[in-house]
């Protein structure tokens, strides 16, 4: 009964999990092309606005 057990656990443990496919990989390059977007557009926003408060002075 030992060796039955033992033989069905080494087979089990044996087998590789099939590998997961990349589903989430386009989103997530979009979703980070997007930072990066979001990004520059802030940081143009920020200089416009310091020469905004530059030139009230």
């Amino acid at each position: 009964m030992k060796y039955i057990l033992l033989a069905v656990v080494l087979l089990l443990s044996a087998c590789d999990k099939p590998p997961t496919p990349k589903i989430a990989a386009p989103q997530r390059e979009a979703l980070e092309k997007a930072k990066g977007v979001e990004q520059a557009v802030q940081k143009e926003a920020d200089e416009s606005q310091k020469k905004i408060e530059d030139a009230t002075k």
